[in-house]
């Protein structure tokens, strides 16, 4: 449940400059004994109470003093998405009557007070209640419970079906008028437990357990549990059937000339076949209850195909030696719990190889093969400088990428440097995905989106209870869950100097220290940072530390803004339109003299920008042909400012079209022959290649 669903909205609320006059009026006439302090902005700053007021009484303070002279700052406050369970602890453990309420922003929502703490835990008591029934009228067993006294306090769906007795007629009533024969007085006069005892209830004959209730050593009721013996019995034949069915499947292993073993989910031998024994040269009753590793650390085995399985979670097959020199071909199958998660068991076969030492040659042949097509496909992997949406058709930007691919190899720290929204966390995803850390995880984190006084605990963890809010269990931050991968710390710039310093011990070390521990956890990371400040700067005035400065500055990687390159914008415009259009299942089309503005256009915003108006006008035009009429204000404002009139044909000051997409496309075309390569430049697919240009009526041989 909810803080927000059971909180009182809209709070009477001070400011600091109120004064005690006001206070004791407010306090008066809404029949409060306390109100929280708020600024102009409805972000909470304190708590101003009754026992502020009586101070400033005793004291004899003027009536005009302030509330922010006098109230409290250190104001426990709770989220109004947070757990009730949690306002209640909070509440009992600090000792405090009510809970400033704040929403997702940290403005101030509502209050918590004890009534409304006791309405929530009214409420949980009340469902716990419920479930608590409908998990009793569930069971398949019938349950019938009693007090000391012998009155019945349970009576569930399955009893009524057994008895012929409704719950609303029984509860209440003394058991040995309901239900007699039970014995459940005699289990409350002893105080021993009964099990397996016949009894008949209704006609119809039932297994019952019967169990005192007990308090300490005071036995306070009882409870009887008891089963239609009708179905116990049915349940007895269809065992009989299991251990038939079991004997034959035993029966159709010892008669395979495979060898077969069946080990548990820890790698236990728990049965071996006669085959399996003649193949390995071992005693059956000498390695069942062993565990594989143990038949492999006495010599017994070369080599486990059950541990392999356990390890990868999937069949593997393996060349094993025997201590007589036979080479076997293993094969480890392992077969998972209804979960679908943990291994529950692992079936071994193996095969004498004599006859198959050809295969192994071929089996040889291709794994080799394999793992020298595998290192070229890495090799292609390294020199691909277009990944993802990232467009490098500029020199400038080949540079970039061709750095990236190079310090991609290497775990060395790298500083991206640039303007906001140039791509540099592309970069980052560039750099991570073609690094051998490529499998491991790439973690994000905003060192300027998120509040100092939490940004600590999301990097470095926190212990549990390590402060007011905190999970009981505690959190990894940051570093531990980027480990065996890469994080990337954007904004670095925007990082408090408290925290420079805890972020350079770490890199320095390679572990971290959660909040509130004492415990240095080792991490295995590669750091990618990245800023739009001028961290040199920000070093000569003192508001950012020069030896975390040079540590992250290993490898500067810097990216040019998007009107230093203006050879990607064209590809990069296509790249967003042909995104856009398989998004929203349209076909928009560029007219000339809007290419001809995107590359004049200054693009203060970068690539971002472009992107964000690229959408916008593939969204918002009504034709399929985007034309000028379509931009927005700021885009003909600068098409104004720089001499290209909106009345010309064209979108140049000579009055002559602009190179529109069609014209883009058809010189592309011209130049390399190819619909593939054309697709490479812009960064788009072929076949959108293809359809723009039967669109644009420009012949493809």
């Amino acid at each position: 449940m909810l803080v927000k669903d059971f909180m009182t909205p809209n709070p009477i609320t001070f400011r600091e400059g109120d004064n005690l006059r006001k206070a004791a009026g407010v306090f008066y006439d809404y029949k409060i004994d306390g109100a929280p302090v708020v600024d102009e902005q409805g972000s909470i700053v304190g708590i101003f109470t009754k026992t502020h007021l009586y101070k400033a009484i005793i004291q004899n303070l003027d009536a005009n003093t302030s509330l922010g002279e006098l109230m409290y700052r250190q104001v426990l406050t709770i989220e109004e998405t947070g757990s009730t369970d949690v306002a209640w602890e909070m509440a009992w453990t600090f000792g405090v009557g009510r809970l400033p309420v704040l929403n997702g922003d940290k403005k101030l929502v509502g209050m918590m007070a004890r009534t409304d703490l006791v309405t929530a835990f009214e409420r949980k008591f009340i469902n716990t209640i419920g479930q608590l029934n409908t998990i009793l009228d569930s069971a398949h067993s019938g349950i019938c419970a009693v007090d000391k006294k012998g009155i019945i306090i349970t009576f569930n769906r399955t009893a009524e079906k057994i008895s012929g007795i409704s719950k609303e007629f029984a509860l209440g009533k003394p058991i040995a008028e309901i239900v007699p024969h039970t014995e459940l007085p005699l289990v409350l006069e002893t105080g021993e437990a009964q099990y397996n005892q016949k009894l008949v209830v209704n006609g119809v004959t039932v297994v019952a357990n019967r169990t005192p209730v007990m308090s300490g050593q005071q036995v306070v009721g009882a409870v009887v549990v008891f089963q239609d013996l009708t179905e116990l019995e049915s349940i007895s034949r269809e065992l009989s059937v299991v251990q038939e069915l079991y004997q034959e499947l035993d029966a159709v292993i010892e008669s395979s000339y495979d060898g077969i073993a069946v080990t548990d989910g820890e790698g236990n031998i728990l049965k071996v076949n006669q085959a399996y024994a003649r193949l390995t040269g071992i005693n059956v009753q000498d390695v069942l209850g062993k565990n594989t590793a143990e038949l492999i650390k006495e010599g017994v085995i070369s080599d486990s195909a059950t541990l392999q399985a356990l390890k990868e979670s999937k069949p593997v097959s393996i060349m094993q030696r025997t201590r007589d020199g036979r080479m076997l071909l293993v094969t480890g199958n392992p077969i998972f719990a209804e979960n679908g998660e943990q291994i529950a068991r692992i079936v071994i076969n193996c095969r004498d190889l004599t006859e198959l030492n050809q295969l192994k040659r071929e089996l040889g042949e291709a794994v080799e093969l394999k793992e020298r097509y595998y290192s070229e496909l890495e090799a292609l992997r390294a020199q691909q400088l277009e990944v993802g949406p990232l467009v490098a058709r500029s020199s400038e930007m080949r540079k970039v990428m061709e750095l990236a691919t190079r310090i991609a190899l290497v775990d060395s720290n790298v500083l991206i440097l640039g303007e906001s929204g140039v791509g540099k966390e592309v970069v980052a995803k560039t750099i991570h995905k073609l690094s051998p850390r490529s499998k491991g995880p790439f973690i994000r984190i905003n060192c300027g989106a998120i509040p100092a006084n939490l940004l600590e605990s999301e990097l470095f963890g926190y212990e549990a209870g390590a402060f007011s809010g905190a999970k009981k269990t505690g959190k990894p931050g940051m570093f531990e869950l980027a480990h065996g991968g890469t994080l990337f710390l954007d904004e670095v710039g925007d990082l408090p100097l408290n925290l420079q310093v805890k972020l350079l011990s770490a890199i320095q070390d390679k572990e971290v220290i959660r909040v509130g521990g004492t415990k240095a956890v080792k991490v295995d990371i590669r750091l990618v940072a990245a800023t739009n400040r001028d961290l040199e700067a920000m070093v000569q005035r003192g508001t950012f530390r020069a030896d975390l400065f040079y540590r992250l500055n290993v490898v500067p990687v810097l990216i040019p803004p998007l009107r230093q390159r203006k050879e990607d914008i064209i590809p990069l415009l296509l790249n967003f339109l042909d995104k856009y259009n398989e998004k929203y299942g349209l076909s928009k089309i560029l007219a000339p003299e809007v290419v001809d503005i995107f590359q004049g256009y200054p693009w203060p915003g970068n690539v971002r920008e472009l992107e964000n108006i690229v959408e916008r006008l593939v969204v918002v035009t009504p034709g399929d042909t985007i034309t000028p009429e379509n931009l927005p204000g700021g885009l003909l404002r600068n098409l104004e400012h720089s001499g290209l009139r909106r009345d010309r044909p064209g979108g140049s000051q000579q009055g002559e079209a602009g190179p529109g997409e069609g014209a883009i496309l058809a010189e592309l075309y011209r130049q390399h022959r190819s619909t593939r390569k054309v697709a490479e430049l812009l960064g788009i697919n072929q076949s959108t290649v293809v359809r723009r240009l039967k669109k644009h009526n420009i012949r493809v041989e």
